[in-house]
Order: C-alpha cells, then structure tokens, then sequence
C-alpha cells in the first residue's frame, strides 16, 4: 500500500458522499473489514485517503470480472 506525505483523513459521511452510500454501510463495510480505518480520539473514525482509492479500485476489479 502506498502512504502519502499528506495523505488526507476522511470522515465516515465523506467517504459516504464520494461512495454514493449511506453512513451506516460505510460503517459496515469498515466493520467486515471491507475498508480499513483508523480511530482518533477513541471514538472519532477516519479512512485514509489512500485505503478509499485502494477500495475504489478492488470494487471496480470486481464488477469488470462479473
């Protein structure tokens, strides 16, 4: 996996938007371990700008092989 300098942390409802989904399924795709992300804070939850471009990219592979 490739980590940027600055590589952006996103909200649950950012990573939502950009998704097209609801808070909640990106919230269980990070719990099924779908997407990874990172605690702030102890409660507060980020996904790393890369591991969202990393999963852009693994769903587009799936959909192609369907």
């Amino acid at each position: 996996m490739v980590l940027y300098l600055a590589d952006e942390l996103l909200k649950i409802t950012e990573v939502a938007a950009e998704l097209k989904l609801h808070p909640d399924t990106v919230r269980r795709y990070i719990k099924e371990g779908k997407l990874k992300a990172t605690k702030i804070g102890g409660t507060r939850v980020r996904v790393r700008r890369s591991e969202l471009d990393r999963f852009l990219a693994e769903e587009g592979q799936e959909q192609k092989e369907e």
